[in-house]
C-alpha cells in the first residue's frame, strides 16, 4: 500500500513540470501553431500570450489596479523582448491580440481604417448606427456635421459663452464647501454643461438621472461584453434603455415644438440629411446623442480633474498660469472670456496640452485585424486585436524628455510627430477635440483668476 502511494506521489511530482509548462503555453500552441501551418516561417511579433482563457490579464491588472504601475506592463515586455518594431503579441480581454507601442505602427494602423476597423465599444452599447462603429460616406457624413456643430470657431465661440456660467458658480460652490472629491465634482458640472450643449438639458431630476445612467453605462463599456445578471455589462445595457427612453422623450418633445433653430446637438442632428436627402431616424439620432455624450463627458471631466491635482502639485505653474491670466483678465469685458481671448492664453494652453498628455484619458483603443496583414516583416493575423496603446507614447522619455514631470513648458516647441496622439488619429481622430480644449481652458482661467 505504501509503495502504491509513492508510486502515483512519485507520478504527480514527475508530471508536474509538464502540466506547468503546458499551461503556460497553452495559448501558443493554440494560436501559434495553426499560423505556421498556413504561413509558414511569417514572423508574428514577439511576446507571451499567458495563461488558458485569462491569456494576461491577470498581468495587466496586476500593473493596473494593485501596484498602480500600469506603465510598467509595456516596460516589462521592452525589458524582455527590445523595442523591435514597437509591437508585441498578447492575450488580452478574452482575445489574441498585439499591443502596439510606437508612433510609426500606431499611425500605420489608424490611418487605415478599412485594415483595422473599429471593434470597441461594443455595438450593443453604443448603437449600431453610433458615429463611433459607422463606416465610409456615412461616418464622414455624420462627423463632418458633429465636427462643425461642436468643433469650429464659430461653435466654440457660441460655446464659450455657454458653458462658463456653470464653471463659476461650480468653482464658487466647491470654495464655499472648503473640501471637495475633485473627480465628483468636475463630473458634475462638466455632465451639466454637455447637457446643455448637446440636448438642451436644464440642471434637475432629469440630468441627475442621466448622469446616474452615464455612471452605470461607462462602466460597462470598459467591461467584457458579458450579458449575464450581476455583470458590469449587463447593468450597462439597462442604463442604455433609461438612457434611450429619456432622451427619445426629449427628442418628442423638440419635434412637438417644431423649432428651425439648431439649439443643440440633438436639434440638428434631427436634420441632417445624407446624399439622397434623408434625415436620420430617431433610433439613429438617439444613438449618436448616447455615444457623443459619453464621450464629451468623461474625456473633459477626467483631464479638469487632473488639471486640479497637477497645478496643486506644482504651485510654479499655478503661479505663472495666474499671471498670465489676470493680464487678461484685467482687459476683458463682463465677467466671461471669449474664445478669441483663450487662444491668445500662450502659456495657458501649454497648460492644456500637458495636462491631456500626462492624463491619458484614452490609455489605449481596440482595432480589429480584418485581413492578414504584414507590418515591416511581422504578420498581423486576420481576427486577432490591435490595441493602440497612446500611453506608452506619451510616457516615453525617447519622446518627451521627463516625461512624469508636469512641465508646460515642452511645448514650446511641439512634439515629434505621431508621439502625441490624445484624441486617436486617422479619419476617427476626435471630433471633439477642440471642444474640449476650449472647456479645460475656460476652467483654468477661472481656477487661476478667482480661486487659491
Amino acid at each position: 500500500m505504501e509503495g502504491t502511494v509513492l508510486w502515483w506521489l512519485a507520478s504527480v511530482i514527475g508530471c508536474l513540470p509538464l502540466l506547468l509548462w503546458l499551461l503556460w503555453s497553452w495559448n501558443e500552441i493554440r494560436f501559434l501553431v495553426p499560423l505556421k501551418a498556413r504561413m509558414g516561417d511569417t514572423k508574428i511579433p514577439p511576446g507571451h500570450m499567458g495563461l488558458p482563457v485569462l491569456g494576461e490579464l491577470l498581468n495587466f491588472l496586476w500593473y493596473f489596479k494593485i501596484v498602480g504601475r500600469p506603465d510598467d506592463f509595456i516596460i516589462s515586455k521592452q525589458e524582455r523582448y527590445g523595442a523591435g518594431v514597437g509591437m508585441y503579441r498578447t492575450h488580452l480581454f478574452g482575445s489574441p491580440s498585439i499591443i502596439g507601442c510606437s508612433s510609426a505602427f500606431n499611425k500605420f494602423v489608424l490611418q487605415n481604417d478599412n485594415l483595422f476597423p473599429v471593434r470597441w465599444p461594443a455595438p450593443d452599447l453604443v448603437g449600431q448606427k453610433s458615429l463611433v462603429l459607422l463606416n465610409g460616406k456615412a461616418h464622414a457624413r455624420l462627423r463632418s456635421y458633429v465636427s462643425n456643430a461642436i468643433n469650429k470657431p464659430n461653435a466654440l465661440k457660441k460655446i464659450a459663452k455657454l458653458v462658463q456660467p456653470r464653471i463659476v458658480a461650480s468653482l464658487r460652490s466647491w470654495a464655499e464647501k472648503g473640501q471637495i472629491r475633485g473627480i465628483e465634482e468636475t463630473r458634475k458640472v462638466t455632465f451639466e454643461n454637455i447637457g446643455k450643449m448637446f440636448a438642451n438639458l436644464e440642471p434637475g431630476p432629469v440630468l441627475d438621472e442621466l448622469n446616474r445612467c452615464f455612471a452605470g453605462f461607462m462602466k460597462g463599456v470598459r467591461a467584457q461584453p458579458i450579458n449575464l445578471p450581476g455583470t458590469a455589462y449587463h447593468h450597462a445595457l439597462q442604463c442604455r434603455k433609461k438612457l434611450m427612453v429619456i432622451f427619445r422623450a426629449e427628442l418628442e418633445k423638440k419635434k412637438e415644438n417644431g423649432s428651425e433653430d439648431d439649439n443643440d446637438l440633438m436639434d440638428g442632428l434631427m436634420r441632417i440629411k445624407d446624399e439622397h436627402r434623408e434625415t436620420l431616424c430617431d433610433d439613429e439620432v438617439l444613438d449618436n446623442i448616447v455615444s457623443l455624450v459619453l464621450a464629451g463627458f468623461e474625456s473633459t471631466s477626467l483631464a479638469s480633474m487632473w488639471a486640479l491635482y497637477y497645478l496643486a502639485k506644482y504651485p510654479d505653474v499655478l503661479q505663472k498660469l495666474r499671471e498670465e491670466n489676470n493680464a487678461v483678465s484685467n482687459k476683458k469685458r463682463g465677467n466671461f472670456i471669449t474664445s478669441e481671448d483663450l487662444a491668445k492664453l500662450k502659456y495657458t494652453n501649454k497648460v492644456v496640452e500637458e495636462t491631456l498628455r500626462m492624463a491619458n484619458i484614452a490609455a489605449f483603443t481596440f482595432r480589429l485585424v480584418s485581413e492578414d496583414t504584414e507590418y515591416k516583416g511581422h504578420m498581423l493575423p486576420k481576427g486577432w486585436k490591435v490595441l493602440v496603446w497612446f500611453r506608452c507614447m506619451h510616457n516615453d522619455p525617447n519622446n518627451f524628455d521627463n516625461p512624469m514631470c508636469f512641465n508646460p513648458d515642452r511645448w514650446n516647441q511641439p512634439p515629434k510627430p505621431g508621439t502625441y496622439q490624445v484624441f486617436g488619429g486617422g479619419v476617427r481622430i476626435c471630433a471633439g477635440d477642440n471642444l474640449a480644449r476650449l472647456q479645460l481652458a475656460i476652467y483654468l482661467h477661472h481656477l487661476a483668476t478667482g480661486f487659491k
